[in-house]
């Protein structure tokens, strides 16, 4: 049994605190893109940059001023910043197709990816009863799936719901591999040298895609300033998420950072409620409600999480980065 005291821990009320308010900047970043499709800017390559460039600069100037070594290999993070780039490519290109709510819903095929390679790869064990807890969240993404296929007469649900779904999911899939990838650096490395080659490679990695797909869309876009806002709102909210995602991964987990932006489909339908001119669909909250059970029953075990203590992480990352580092002296 474990006692309401470990629940209420200083470090588990700051997680639960950040983990909302990541959502909400994960809703803020939603709702941009969602006013930019709707204003017909398409250019989602775009968006991504100017985030990426913040975090180089600021990062990148922290880290330099620092005057250390990198603790892990620069080929790490720019394969971590080229599936980044694509996650949130894809995430962003699916509001072209389908709607605000949608997206957010989708976004939760993205935990139990997370808990697959956590599994795999950092050695994560989950118990039956923390697996029921997924399978419930992913029977609400089902049910916005069915919605979406058969209710193309919807008038806001976009121009092609099902490409859109699709979209998403494999962007969800991505961002479960760049999760797990951050939580991973996190540990091993250090926030600072993960954020800045992270926005480093991301920046590098957005040019060469603007400059191939996206060169003739920016040209045809007027940037009024009904555009603008918009676009650095996302920029803003994007970096926000991305510096606080480090802190939270290093608290809680990537598989508790997923499950805390669950809420943000909650905030989603507050914004599609107050600000578009439209209503939500009933299943919608059917789904919302699968959701939330999922995350009660996934709660309510979670002490049956059984992930390495914090100091064997740290020895075993720092034997396998001096490992190498012995390796690549010996063989040059």
């Amino acid at each position: 049994m474990v006692g309401f005291k470990g629940l209420f821990t200083k470090k588990t009320l700051f997680g639960l605190f950040l983990g909302q308010v990541l959502s909400l900047f994960i809703t803020s970043t939603g709702f941009s893109s969602s006013e930019l499709a709707r204003r017909g800017i398409n250019a989602p390559t775009s968006q991504s940059l100017a985030n990426y460039v913040l975090l180089a600069i600021f990062y990148g100037g922290i880290l330099i001023s620092r005057r250390n070594g990198m603790k892990a290999k620069w080929y790490y993070y720019l394969l971590l910043g080229l599936v980044d780039l694509e996650a949130s490519y894809l995430v962003v290109k699916a509001y072209q197709y389908t709607s605000l709510t949608t997206v957010m819903l989708l976004d939760c095929w993205s935990i139990p990816c997370v808990i697959l390679l956590t599994w795999f790869f950092l050695k994560t064990s989950y118990r039956f009863k923390k697996i029921m807890g997924v399978v419930i969240c992913v029977a609400g993404i089902v049910l916005v799936i069915i919605s979406d296929v058969h209710a193309s007469d919807r008038s806001q649900s976009g121009s092609n719901p099902v490409k859109g779904d699709l979209l998403v999911i494999a962007g969800a899939t991505l961002y479960a591999v760049c999760n797990v990838s951050e939580e991973f650096f996190t540990k091993m490395a250090d926030q600072v040298e993960l954020l800045a080659m992270l926005g480093l490679f991301g920046a590098i990695f957005s040019g060469i895609q603007i400059s191939v797909f996206e060169r003739e869309e920016l040209k045809s876009i007027h940037w009024s300033s009904g555009a603008v806002l918009p676009y650095a709102g996302f920029a803003a909210a994007m970096f926000l998420f991305y510096s606080g995602v480090p802190v939270l991964l290093k608290i809680s987990g990537s598989t508790m950072l997923n499950l805390s932006l669950l809420t943000s489909d909650m905030w989603s339908v507050l914004i599609r409620i107050l600000v578009y001119p439209e209503k939500v669909d009933w299943i919608y909250f059917v789904a919302f409600a699968a959701v939330a059970l999922g995350l009660v029953v996934y709660s309510l075990f979670d002490k049956e999480v059984d992930e390495p203590r914090g100091d064997d992480v740290e020895l075993g990352k720092s034997k396998h980065f001096d490992e190498e580092a012995d390796m690549a002296g010996r063989l040059s």
